[in-house]
């Protein structure tokens, strides 16, 4: 597909590095740009240059690369409007994301996850239910494992499961999952897509290739997920914590079922599941309904959802330390994230709260801490002030401002917090301003709780 082709990879973080080497696997002449330079990537790229990439670093100016090329594959975060995308389309070069290029040249079956909230534990915990079927899986895409990667690894009757973002369904075109979801839709990345309008259309277009046998998985209790259905033109399966469905993974009688109200297989009761909260219910829920439409047995369902931990930085128990317990919730990146964490918090709770300016109104969630036991909350990053003035319009004025020392917002929670309480790290925003990423943000949390000592000593 690419062999013998000029291919400009743009964005070299793991995706870019990814599917640079897959692209030299391939066959094709690649360079690669980033605008760091080469010693800023601390031998990250030897092996590239090693296999006869050529490196482009420290390039601003990308567009100026582009004569000649016959494809560009940019980065997730390299969003369609850079002069870049913009020169190589006038320009007749073809322009993809990582993910659909993996997609062009993967095998086997490909389950793909997206929505606002909840995708990272639904893929992962998919991902699970077909390992414990016996079926050699892949576990890739916004995870954090580029898709990339596993290509070269794959054979024909191998699973992936992708968890899929906004961002990379900005340049998908062939992208054709044969069982996909969309959990959930809530406000996030308006920094990047300036609408919801824009928003939602981007999280359809991981179905807009579904068609005959192909099933779409969609949330039954989510308005906008419903509407998306007179869009679908394969099977859909609802999913719902709250109601019985047409066809799908709802709740009866205390257990989650498969079907119709009138015909359904029993798969697990809903006390059974491992992981806590209405949140990972539906994410189980979706999972389920997923792993049935691609004829997994319902008791290897049971069994997965019955043992299945959760994921690391989602509402993630790190210690207790003089009768406080400290919870990791660095993947609460958005409002509705967070809403989510305080509302599974059972005891007084010291919030760290703030992070990149995402253009997010955080009314909702103030509104939502004002009926959650929140005792205090400690402001960090690029947003305190913003979710300090909406704390004050909501009636709410125990916080603390911590600025940009991390380390002194976790310090300050721990002061704060009593014997029989809680600190939930749950930003409720993104991390670029402190953090190379949420899971970055997340270890060092975990880092510093495990470092610290008794306050009786």
């Amino acid at each position: 597909m690419m062999k013998d082709k000029k291919v400009l990879v743009f964005g070299m973080a793991r995706s870019g590095i990814a599917v640079a080497k897959l692209l030299l696997l391939k066959g094709a002449e690649v360079y690669v740009c980033d605008a760091k330079a080469e010693a800023d990537f601390d031998g990250a790229l030897d092996d590239l240059k090693a296999a006869g990439a050529k490196l482009c670093l420290g390039e601003q100016h990308p567009e100026g690369l582009l004569e000649g090329m016959d494809a560009l594959v940019i980065s997730p975060g390299i969003p369609v409007e850079h002069p870049a995308v913009v020169r190589a389309k006038a320009l007749g070069i073809e322009v993809m994301g990582e993910v659909e290029y993996a997609y062009r040249e993967a095998t086997g079956l490909l389950m793909a996850i997206t929505g606002t909230n909840g995708k990272t534990t639904t893929t992962t915990l998919l991902g699970e239910i077909f390992k414990n079927a016996g079926r050699r899986t892949f576990v890739v895409g916004n995870i954090g494992t580029p898709y990339s990667g596993a290509v070269p690894q794959m054979k024909p009757g191998d699973v992936t499961v992708c968890e899929i973002s906004s961002f990379m369904m900005e340049t998908s075109a062939q992208f054709h999952p044969s069982v996909c979801a969309v959990l959930n839709i809530s406000e996030d990345h308006l920094n990047r897509h300036g609408t919801m309008e824009k928003y939602i259309a981007l999280k359809e277009r991981i179905f807009e290739n579904c068609a005959g046998d192909d099933c779409v998985v969609l949330n039954w209790d989510d308005p906008v997920t419903r509407d998306m259905a007179n869009r679908v033109h394969c099977r859909v399966a609802w999913f719902s914590s709250r109601n019985p469905v047409p066809f799908g993974a709802f709740v009866q009688d205390g257990k989650i079922v498969y079907g119709t109200p009138q015909d359904c297989k029993p798969v697990c009761e809903v006390k059974e599941v491992y992981i806590p909260g209405e949140h990972n219910l539906k994410n189980a829920l979706a999972a389920t309904a997923m792993a049935m439409a691609a004829g997994i047995p319902a008791p290897v369902i049971r069994h997965t959802l019955r043992t299945f931990k959760g994921v690391e930085h989602r509402i993630e128990f790190v210690r207790e330390l003089d009768g406080v317990r400290f919870i990791n919730d660095s993947k609460g990146t958005n409002v509705d994230s967070t809403i989510q964490a305080v509302r599974a918090m059972d005891r007084p709770t010291v919030l760290i709260l703030g992070g990149y300016d995402k253009h997010t109104d955080f009314t909702p969630l103030c509104e939502e801490i004002l009926k959650c036991p929140i005792s205090r909350i400690v402001l960090i990053g690029e947003t305190a002030k913003q979710c300090e003035q909406t704390l004050e319009k909501v009636g709410y004025h125990a916080w603390t401002h911590a600025g940009y020392e991390f380390k002194k917002a976790v310090e300050l929670a721990f002061e704060q917090a009593n014997p029989g309480g809680s600190v939930l790290l749950s930003p409720s925003c993104a991390s670029f301003d402190m953090f190379k990423d949420y899971e970055e943000r997340g270890r060092i949390f975990k880092d510093i709780v495990n470092a610290m000592e008794s306050k009786k000593a």
